[in-house]
């Protein structure tokens, strides 16, 4: 949770009366620290989202060697029964997107399919999101954000 200071001042939309020109350098150098505060937050989700990256293949070595092992591509490794449970994880959009994905989610997929192609190929393929994903997401990490925000005084 962050606490971010009110400061209906920093816009003309909301300031009642006309606050003065110092009142609207504080309130702008509050939202400035409001805004830190909210992008410390996200960027330590991001950070979360990259320390369990991938956590199946490490708690699921096994199956995925076999999988991996008897060279299977396509829909026959995505019917494998490691595979399925590699879907619990968040990244993977076009397979299984959860509910209340997040932009947080898309950054994930992002940073995996950029180093995966780069690291074993050299290449990044060419990946296709849906835009409804993209809005979903962007929607839904608003919505997470704001429910972990306590407006003070």
């Amino acid at each position: 949770m962050i606490t971010i200071k009110k400061s209906p001042t920093a816009d003309s939309r909301t300031a009642v009366g006309n606050p003065t020109k110092e009142e609207l350098l504080q309130s702008s150098e509050q939202h400035i620290r409001d805004v830190i505060q909210a992008m410390d937050l996200m960027a330590g989700w991001l950070k979360s989202a990259g320390y369990v990256h991938d956590h199946t293949k490490i708690s699921g070595i096994d199956d995925f060697y076999d999988s991996y092992s008897r060279k299977l591509t396509g829909d026959e490794f995505k019917a494998e029964k490691w595979y399925q449970s590699h879907l619990e994880e968040r990244h993977h959009l076009n397979d299984r997107c959860p509910d209340d994905v997040t932009l947080i989610d898309v950054m994930e997929r992002v940073a995996d399919i950029t180093t995966a192609g780069m690291a074993r190929s050299g290449e990044i393929y060419d990946d296709n999101l849906d835009p409804e994903i993209l809005v979903k997401a962007y929607k839904n990490t608003i919505k997470l954000l704001q429910s972990k925000i306590i407006v003070g005084e």
